[in-house]
């Protein structure tokens, strides 16, 4: 049993302190995203908690392509027993479609940084240039434990704090959603 403490102890003390150095560079992204394999629905595995999904489960969101351009971002979870759907925009900020702006109320915008991202566009892991904000993103509801640790420490590689992750509970049937 102590050992196991010891060993665990070791574990997120070495992902803190790669944390905190790669907290001193640029996040840097992904670097590209082809968007229109990127458009469709991705499961919320894990999130830093956040006041606007605090009691949300199932919590999921889609992207479409807009004719403007620009994409449309339909948010959806379940909260007190009820669907609830918040609808915003996405704007593409870079050449490599990596990093966006993401709108819900107008004027304010959020960072939305496409930083790991499956060949097969799988899983994608995004996050904010100042950290407070990561999500682990799935096209199924869920993700095998070895993949979602992977993430998990590649995240704290970019300075991340990933012990702040909180896993999200979801639903195998999706169509309930």
């Amino acid at each position: 049993m102590k050992k196991e403490i010891l060993a665990t102890s070791a574990v997120v003390l070495g992902l803190t302190a790669l944390a905190l150095h790669a907290r001193s560079k640029p996040l840097e992204t992904v670097k590209y995203v082809e968007l229109k394999k990127y458009l469709g629905t991705w499961f919320e595995i894990a999130a830093f908690p956040q006041s606007f999904e605090k009691g949300c489960s199932c919590t999921s969101a889609t992207y479409g392509l807009s004719t403007d351009g620009t994409l449309i971002v339909k948010n959806r979870c379940i909260k007190d027993n009820k669907l609830k759907v918040s609808e915003g925009k996405a704007f593409v900020t870079d050449h490599s479609n990596a990093k966006l702006d993401v709108q819900f109320f107008w004027p304010f915008k959020g960072k939305y940084w496409i930083i790991d991202l499956a060949k097969d566009y799988s899983y994608a892991v995004v996050g904010h240039p100042n950290r407070k904000y990561l999500w682990i993103l799935s096209r199924r509801p869920t993700l095998d434990d070895q993949t979602y640790n992977h993430l998990v420490v590649r995240a704290a590689d970019k300075g991340f704090d990933v012990r702040q992750l909180v896993k999200t509970e979801q639903i195998a049937d999706v169509s309930a959603i």
